[in-house]
């Protein structure tokens, strides 16, 4: 496009350039792009259908957002178990209120000061006419969930994304396989960081899709790994990213650590990165299946299950981990809410562990694929 600043780079053009992290100002965006060889892909949240799904990252600094807009409002149901969600309109997606129907979601870096940046969603559906029919001439109010992760530690945290950069998001949103790995959201997320302080570095962590087709049922993911504790595969039991070591040689095992000091007091010198807000996963769950917002709700609750067997330790103090549901209405088909969600939550798992597997590297923070 004319007078556009934009480019389109690879991820690792985008983080690996002569080892280091590229500080240029102009911002890239990517909707889709080939995943890594190593890791074929299990699927995608667009594979239910009806949705679309974009990403910008910043080239400033490892940061962006992504953008989840819907062919027609979803339905949408939440589970909110971490100690400090960031979010904003989520709280609505709750059984007590009315409201049922979404037209999008943001997932964001920038911590809290990042929610403003749905502003750039609701005004580019409000251009696209998407919204609630208000009541008054030519208003429409488009609902758009927000949800941060911190990542205001890696680089300078004074760039953030804002309501323009979101807006961009939602341009390059397509129904195509979204891309993995570190981009949009998931840019500057990192796992395993509780002992950072005494010399256990921690991982790259991003952004992980997978989907399930079984018969007429679609049922899929999307996270954006920014977790305290380390992430597992849950098929095997092994610990796949996390803390390492202080000689970078292994896993340190953040369990085993904290199990380490309810035994043996800490040195006073050795405090836990455990503070709020610092830590979380970020996850929707979707599905083609007509539900209801209570039946999602309790979707979410049972996908939350698959974030226990891939993250160790989960829900931590720190934690605001949230998992949105959705439904996009394309089938009718009668199943069991049970069924969904023991597969959501096996979906969930996977969409995790493909969120390390795919992320690249930045300085201080080591990628699965760097071992």
């Amino acid at each position: 496009m004319a007078g556009d600043e934009r480019v389109r780079v690879s991820r690792r053009q985008f983080l690996n350039v002569g080892g280091m992290t590229i500080l240029a100002a102009t911002p890239i965006i990517a909707a889709t792009a080939d995943q890594p060889a190593s890791v074929p892909s299990a699927g995608s949240l667009t594979d239910i259908g009806g949705v679309r799904v974009g990403h910008f990252t910043d080239t400033r600094r490892p940061t962006g957002c992504t953008a989840i807009l819907f062919d027609n409002p979803a339905t949408a149901g939440v589970d909110y178990d971490g100690s400090a969600p960031g979010e904003s309109l989520g709280v609505m997606l709750q059984p007590v209120s009315p409201l049922d129907h979404i037209h999008g979601v943001l997932l964001t870096g920038g911590g809290p000061m990042g929610l403003g940046a749905t502003a750039g969603v609701v005004r580019f559906l409000e251009e696209q006419r998407v919204g609630y029919d208000w009541g008054v001439p030519n208003v429409r109010v488009p609902i758009v969930v927000g949800a941060i992760i911190d990542d205001l530690a890696i680089g300078d945290g004074r760039n953030r994304v804002g309501p323009d950069d979101a807006h961009r998001a939602c341009e390059a949103a397509t129904n195509g396989a979204v891309t993995e790995g570190s981009v949009g959201a998931g840019a500057g997320a990192t796992v395993g960081k509780m002992f950072v302080a005494r010399g256990m570095p921690g991982m790259k962590g991003g952004i992980g899709t997978a989907s399930a087709r079984l018969g007429d049922v679609v049922i899929a993911s999307l996270v954006v790994v920014n977790s305290a504790g380390d992430i597992l595969d849950w098929r095997h039991g092994t610990i796949v990213a996390g803390a390492r070591t202080a000689d970078g040689r292994g896993f340190a095992q953040s369990a085993e650590v904290l199990r380490h000091d309810l035994e043996v007091a800490p040195a006073a010198n050795a405090p836990l990165a455990d503070d709020p807000l610092r830590a979380t996963l970020l996850a929707v769950v979707g599905t083609n299946v007509t539900l209801t917002k209570l039946q999602l709700t309790k979707l979410a609750m049972m996908a939350n299950t698959g974030a226990a067997r891939a993250i160790n330790p989960y829900h931590t103090q720190g934690d605001g981990d949230q998992i949105i549901a959705v439904s996009t209405g394309l089938s009718n088909v009668s199943v069991s809410l049970t069924a969904l969600g023991a597969i959501a939550a096996e979906v969930l798992a996977d969409a995790i562990v493909r969120a390390v597997r795919t992320a690249t590297g930045v300085a201080g923070w080591t990628a699965v694929r760097d071992l």
